[in-house]
């Protein structure tokens, strides 16, 4: 039987939810008998199923094997081959992606963030690890607007490196790593050898930081706690989460992804340590204000050319947070460290087994 382009995943017990999300990309696909599924649109001596059927067979007990093609909904079960991939050729792939529109930069940026913030150190579920972010109930959690669009721009590196075992979880962290070098920022250490999972691996909705503003409107104490709250449940501390915030020096908040508007410094493409400079605004140049008539709460500078939500307004109202600010915006080379650090740890929550691996 041809099975090129194909590889076996074996499995004790399937559900239908995830029977679902595998064969999402797929009008059709065949039974050879009642213990192998296969995905092979070219086979025509296999007999023809509908999803139904498939579904009822999937619910005995026992073990199924499936032969999947390779697709981005797919898990790629690349724990086994990571040795295989060469990461520095993806790397470059990425980056030739960001050299031709440097604005897609820090969409990898939010991409890599968004796929590793869900990571929940009591409940020890989410993070990476499983590149759950491909999915479409993952992608429809209130945070994650407009990164379908960005994970279809990483689509054509994954078909290319996917038969070497590349997972959709390496290339999203990967991905953010690359386009923080590539806009000046700190080259960060990265691990591969995360394994793509299943929709049932989604995690709840609410586990990233929301930047709508918790009442009463504008920054306050609230938004402190708010902030608190999502990055202790990750392992951080107030240091990492100023630092992590920093990522802001970075693009723009566009109404259809998040409802918000505007940049947040003057050069959106370029990694640095103007956020921090522009939010402590020493000089009383920027004067930040809210931003009238316009729903949801949000500041602007008072030449109305910048941003800034109210978990930014709240770090420099928080005494706590408010000291790392100072220091950031004082030293560009302790923030790059400090990011670099805190980056990385992000995106090796919720792993197990990462191998170092050269990517430059």
């Amino acid at each position: 039987m041809k099975t090129e382009g194909l590889f076996l995943v074996s499995l004790f017990v399937l559900n239908a939810r995830d029977a679902l999300s595998l064969i999402a990309q797929s009008t059709t696909f065949r039974l050879c008998n009642p213990s192998l599924m296969v995905l092979d649109m070219a086979a025509p001596s296999f007999i023809d199923v509908d999803r139904r059927a498939f579904l009822s067979t999937s619910g005995r007990a026992g073990a199924l094997a499936t032969l999947l093609p390779f697709t981005s909904l797919q898990p790629s079960f690349a724990a086994t081959a990571k040795a295989a991939v060469n990461y520095k050729a993806v790397a470059k792939d990425i980056e030739a992606l960001i050299k031709e529109d440097k604005s897609k930069g820090p969409s990898f940026v939010r991409l890599a963030w968004h796929s590793s913030g869900t990571y929940d150190r009591f409940q020890k579920n989410g993070g990476s690890e499983k590149g759950t972010i491909r999915f479409p109930e993952e992608l429809a959690h209130g945070a994650n607007g407009g990164l379908k669009e960005v994970i279809g721009w990483l689509a054509p590196i994954y078909d290319k490196y996917a038969p070497d075992g590349l997972s959709n979880a390496d290339l999203f962290t990967l991905a953010g790593v690359v386009a923080i070098r590539t806009l000046g920022g700190p080259t960060i250490n990265w691990k591969s050898g995360r394994v793509d999972g299943f929709v049932g691996d989604v995690t709840p909705d609410g586990r990233l930081p929301d930047a709508k503003d918790v009442p009463p409107p504008g920054a306050d104490p609230a938004d402190a706690a708010h902030l608190r709250e999502i990055f202790y449940r990750m392992g951080f501390d107030d240091r990492e989460i100023v630092a992590l915030s920093g990522a802001h020096s970075m693009g723009r908040a566009h109404i259809d992804s998040s409802g918000y508007d505007g940049p947040w410094t003057f050069t959106p493409n370029l990694f640095s340590n103007f956020y921090f400079i522009f939010l402590r605004d020493k000089e009383d140049i920027f004067k930040w204000q809210h931003r009238e008539g316009f729903v949801p709460f949000q500041y602007e500078s008072a030449k109305k050319n910048l941003m800034m939500l109210p978990t930014d307004i709240v770090l420099m109202e928080d005494e706590k947070f408010k000291k790392y600010v100072n220091i950031y915006a004082d030293s560009n080379a302790t923030f790059r460290k400090d990011f670099a650090n805190a980056f990385q740890k992000l995106l090796e929550l919720g792993t197990t087994n990462l191998v170092p691996t050269k990517w430059t």
